[in-house]
């Protein structure tokens, strides 16, 4: 049972830091006048080619 709670803390805690630090870099490349990385929107659940119209 102990497992179970160990594997379901990692991968919240691991998914959790992945969208910080996509949203984290998104933000950057817009301040930046850049577009952000495909990887990065789609970790937010935008879709890259819908990017443009947001």
């Amino acid at each position: 049972m102990t497992t179970l709670r160990n594997s379901f803390a990692q991968g919240f805690f691991g998914r959790a830091f992945a969208v910080l630090s996509a949203a984290n870099a998104a933000a950057a490349a817009v301040e930046g006048h850049r577009r952000p990385k495909e990887r990065d929107l789609r970790t937010l659940g935008i879709n890259p080619a819908d990017f443009p119209r947001v």
